[in-house]
C-alpha cells in the first residue's frame, strides 16, 4: 500500500470522520422515531381549524413540529370535517405540505347507510384504512349485542375489503365495556375476522386498565395501528370531563389526566417493542396542540 503524504492522510481523515459523522446521526434519527415510522398526527383535536376552513394552516402547523403523517375522520361522519369533502383536492393538499395520510375515521351511521360514498372518497383521498371510533353497542351490552355487532362490521369490512380497503376498529365505550365477566374488547377479537378487521389501540384506555404491550404480545398480528397519550395515572383527574362527541377521544372513566409521552405512566419502550408483535403500520399522537408539540419532541428523541 502506497504511503499518504501528510497533507493526503488529513483530508481521508476529516472524510471519514464526516462519513462517521452522517452515519451515527442516520442512525440517531431511526432510532429516534419508533418503529422507524413517520410520527403521526390524528386530526380530531384540532378539528376546530378544520371547521373554520383553516386545514391548510393546521397542515403547516403539524409539518413544522415534526409531524410525517396525518389521520382524518371522514366528511361524511364528522361535521366539523365538511369542508374536507372533495377527497382528491385532500390528498394533493397533504402531498403539498410534505406529509401523508393512509388512514381515517368513519362513524357506524354513514358506514350503515352510505358506505360506498365513504370508500369512494377514501380512495379520492388516498385513504386505505378505515377505522371506526366503537361499534356503538352500549355501555352494558349481553353477549347476543356483542355478536350481533360484531357479525354486521364483519359485513361491512367484507365489502371494504373487495374496494381495497382494510376495516379498522378502535376501542372506545363500548369495546372497554364487560360481558360474560370478561372485556368486550377480548371477545371482539374472537368473533371479528382477522382478515378482514384490524385494531387500532387507544393508548389512554390504561386509565381503565388496557395497557398496550400486554394486547401487542396476546392478539400478535391483529393490530395495525396506535393513537397515542400519556396517562399519569397518580394524578386525581379533573372533576369535570370534558364534553366530546360519542366514541370520540374521551379518556374514559378511569383514572389519570393525559400529559405528554414520557411524563405518565406508560412504559414506552415495552409499548413499541411489543407493536412489533402486535403488528403495528402507524401511530398517531391524538391530543390537543400544547401536547401534541411536546409528544412529538418526545417521539423524535425516543431511544426504543
Amino acid at each position: 500500500m502506497a504511503a499518504l503524504s501528510r497533507r493526503e492522510f488529513l483530508k481521508k481523515t476529516a472524510t471519514d470522520a464526516a462519513v462517521a459523522g452522517f452515519l451515527a446521526a442516520g442512525a440517531a434519527e431511526l432510532r429516534a422515531n419508533p418503529l422507524g415510522l413517520p410520527i403521526g398526527s390524528q386530526t380530531y383535536p384540532h378539528r376546530a381549524m378544520i371547521k373554520d376552513g383553516n386545514f391548510a394552516g393546521l397542515l403547516k402547523m403539524l409539518a413544522d413540529i415534526g409531524v410525517g403523517s396525518v389521520e382524518l375522520c371522514s366528511p361524511l361522519g364528522y361535521t366539523d370535517f365538511a369542508s374536507l369533502s372533495d377527497g382528491k383536492q385532500v390528498r394533493t393538499l397533504i402531498a403539498d405540505h410534505g406529509l401523508k395520510c393512509e388512514s381515517a375515521h368513519f362513524n357506524m351511521r354513514e358506514l350503515r347507510e352510505k358506505q360506498s360514498e365513504s370508500i369512494a372518497w377514501a380512495r379520492d383521498a388516498g385513504i386505505t384504512q378505515m377505522i371506526t371510533a366503537s361499534l356503538g353497542g352500549g355501555n352494558t351490552p349481553t353477549m347476543d349485542d356483542v355478536k350481533k355487532a360484531a357479525d354486521e362490521y364483519n359485513k361491512i369490512a367484507a365489502v371494504a375489503a373487495k374496494a381495497g380497503m382494510q376495516q379498522g376498529l378502535h376501542n372506545e365505550g363500548f369495546e372497554v365495556s364487560m360481558v360474560g365477566g370478561e372485556r368486550t374488547y377480548d371477545v371482539l377479537f374472537r368473533l371479528l375476522d382477522p382478515k378482514l378487521v384490524k385494531f387500532q389501540f387507544q393508548m389512554s384506555t390504561i386509565s381503565q386498565g388496557f395497557v398496550a404491550h400486554e394486547y401487542f404480545t396476546k392478539y400478535p398480528g391483529r393490530f395495525y395501528s396506535m393513537h397515542v397519550q400519556d396517562v399519569d395515572l397518580k394524578a386525581a383527574p379533573p372533576p369535570l370531563p370534558v364534553p366530546v362527541a360519542p366514541g370520540r377521544g374521551g379518556q374514559g372513566r378511569g383514572q389519570g389526566v393525559q400529559v405528554p409521552v414520557g411524563k405518565g405512566s406508560i412504559d414506552w419502550v415495552k409499548t413499541f417493542t411489543a407493536a412489533k408483535i402486535g403488528g403495528v403500520k402507524n401511530y398517531f399522537v391524538e391530543q390537543n396542540m400544547e401536547l401534541t408539540k411536546e409528544s412529538v419532541a418526545a417521539l423524535k428523541a425516543m431511544k426504543v
